[in-house]
């Protein structure tokens, strides 16, 4: 994943390219298949979906403190 503020808004993008981790995660929860997002998307990889999975699992995983 990178970030560059002159890349859709700074937001995270699969290896750099105009292609969001949201939008990614948003196709795969709408119901559609790896198999399927690789084939719309040719320039993507297998790894950059798992990738986009790992890093909204990760950004989902901290910790919340209540005081």
């Amino acid at each position: 994943m990178t970030t560059d503020p002159a890349v859709c808004g700074g937001r995270p993008c699969i290896r750099g390219m105009r292609i969001r981790v949201a939008d990614v995660l948003g196709l795969l929860a709408s119901g559609m298949s790896k198999a399927a997002v690789l084939k719309d998307y040719p320039y993507l990889e297998g790894a950059d979906i798992d990738a986009a999975l790992a890093y909204a699992a990760g950004a989902t995983g901290h910790r919340v403190v209540r005081t």
